[in-house]
């Protein structure tokens, strides 16, 4: 019987973390495509920390800590790489992850 509990508990969680997970990647995905901007801006990567904390960004402060670790992977990539939409390749990649 307490097994049945524990997994009645964790079927009820699991829609509220799917949405949690969302949410999270979403908004990583929103600071991926801030770091990309300023590659197609032409932003020096040392930069780009600087510059991204200093526009007015929708993710909260926390999602701050992705940009250093997002701006290598983006500015390894060639120009013709930035055509594509890395907003939503990390989203997709993010949400394909186990929790």
């Amino acid at each position: 019987m307490k097994y049945f509990v524990l997994m009645a508990g964790i079927l009820a969680a699991a829609p509220a973390l799917a949405q949690e997970k969302a949410e999270s990647c979403g908004y990583q995905g929103d600071v991926v495509a801030a770091v990309q901007k300023a590659r197609l801006n032409r932003v020096r990567e040392r930069k780009v920390n600087d510059r991204i904390l200093a526009e007015d960004n929708n993710w909260p402060e926390k999602y701050n800590a992705v940009i250093p670790l997002v701006t290598p992977w983006v500015y390894e990539m060639s120009r013709s790489d930035l055509n594509e939409d890395l907003r939503e390749v990390w989203v997709t990649a993010c949400l394909a992850q186990q929790p």
